[in-house]
């Protein structure tokens, strides 16, 4: 699932700081034409540790009931569940709720204009090999001359890092269309370039593609955000969706988060799950089935703000 562009402020200027506490639910729910025997489902669905994330309370649940739970921490740093179940069944529905507050504070404008040089960061500038591993190429995230080509109106010779993607992710945002209509979690990042449009997990891939083909550390984060319906219009339960944006590395600021889908940087109403290369990395339930012929599968999602 992925979310659509909620209406939210342009870009930032400034500092931008807020705290907010949110109910987060995901539930998912397959529907099988044939019985499935057994399964193994990896879950990621559990936020990981964050310094801007204070986690209040979460709980994971499947059904049928789990034979077995296993839980543990992937290589970059995401809580993850590995959930066993044979019991015969053609529904399965798995529910992540978590009680969670942000507080999130955007670099201000002098930070984005004072960042290291790009170019000193492809050099390797103040980057370890934690980092440097977010430039390598991934299936979602390669190297592609047409995608540096296309980045380098963002990062002239010398521009700060954090300042050029920056731009970067505004023209994204200017240049391409939401269209949940155009593609699907296998469309190519060519085809995402070329078309001019997608969802908010093609812009990630496509803005983390750009960075990496110039040489800088890009990762994909996986999670949610607050959406805004029209005004005078309520809030819909279950009608939020699954989000991803960009985070990007300078050695004065650390990871910095980049939103080219809304062409902002999170600062408070992002909820962030997962790390990773790429959605291959951190998506939210796969697995194998033993079993099970055809399927479908529902997602609803709410991130419902709590008064404190």
């Amino acid at each position: 699932a992925t979310a659509a562009r909620p209406h939210a402020p342009h870009p930032v200027a400034g500092n931008l700081y807020s705290v907010m506490r949110f109910l987060v639910t995901h539930k998912t729910t397959y529907r099988y034409s044939a019985l499935v025997h057994q399964s193994y489902h990896l879950l990621h669905l559990s936020p990981c540790p964050v310094a801007f994330q204070s986690v209040h309370s979460h709980l994971v649940t499947a059904s049928p009931t789990p034979a077995r739970n296993s839980d543990g921490t992937d290589y970059f740093g995401n809580p993850f569940r590995i959930v066993t179940i044979e019991t015969d069944h053609q529904e399965l529905v798995v529910e992540a709720r978590t009680d969670l507050t942000v507080d999130q504070a955007v670099p201000g404008d002098d930070v984005l204009a004072n960042s290291t040089s790009w170019q000193e960061l492809v050099d390797g500038k103040g980057a370890g090999p934690d980092v440097q591993q977010y430039t390598a190429a991934s299936r979602h995230g390669r190297r592609i001359q047409a995608l540096r080509d296309y980045a380098r109106a963002s990062f002239p010779d010398g521009a700060p890092v954090v300042a050029a993607t920056h731009d970067l992710m505004r023209r994204i945002f200017e240049e391409f269309k939401f269209d949940p209509s155009a593609t699907d979690v296998s469309t190519p990042v060519e085809t995402v370039f070329e078309e001019r449009r997608g969802v908010c997990q093609d812009f990630a891939h496509l803005m983390i593609s750009a960075l990496r083909s110039l040489g800088l550390p890009a990762r994909y984060v996986s999670g949610y955000i607050l959406t805004h319906p029209p005004p005078g219009q309520p809030r819909l339960q279950g009608a939020d969706a699954s989000h991803a944006w960009v985070s990007v590395w300078a050695p004065e600021t650390g990871w910095v988060d980049f939103d080219p889908t809304n062409n902002l940087m999170p600062h408070g109403e992002h909820v962030t799950i997962a790390y990773g290369r790429d959605y291959d990395d951190v998506s939210p339930i796969g697995g194998v089935l033993l079993g099970g012929g055809a399927h479908t599968v529902d997602v609803a999602v709410d991130v419902a703000p709590v008064a404190e």
